[in-house]
């Protein structure tokens, strides 16, 4: 059920996208505990410049391979959130060769009537899901 925006500097190759999204996927199923059917995720590339990403004073060197993940989910607890964080950081730099310095994460929340999942039912609210 959790959608995720992935934003990225154009360059990789399919199979270097493809292999992103599953691990993006897998550390999410992994932390959260959701289905591994619960799979939203809509992956942007950019021009090289179009994307900034400061190090907000934290001292991160970051380069064109940067990743930008929005995920956009019911409320999580903040030790699913933590493990989400961790696993990502460790997956993408094991599978995709990601420094963890070139990975943001960030996390909006929202609640059961701010998912429809079609048909223009609110499938959590009806009980659906």
């Amino acid at each position: 059920m959790p959608l995720v925006r992935i934003d990225l500097v154009r360059g990789r190759d399919p199979e270097q996208l493809r292999t992103l999204l599953d691990t993006v996927h897998e550390a999410m199923v992994a932390a959260f505990g959701v289905p591994e059917t619960d799979r939203y995720q809509v992956l942007t590339q950019h021009e090289p410049g179009d994307l900034i990403a400061l190090d907000t004073d934290l001292g991160f060197a970051r380069t064109d391979d940067l990743v930008l993940l929005q995920f956009t989910s019911r409320e999580r607890t903040d030790e699913a959130k933590t493990e989400l964080y961790r696993r990502l950081a460790v997956d993408l730099h094991e599978r995709c060769g990601l420094a963890p310095s070139d990975l943001v994460v960030t996390l909006v929340e929202n609640g059961p009537a701010d998912w429809s999942f079609g048909g223009g039912v609110a499938q959590f609210v009806t009980g659906d899901l």
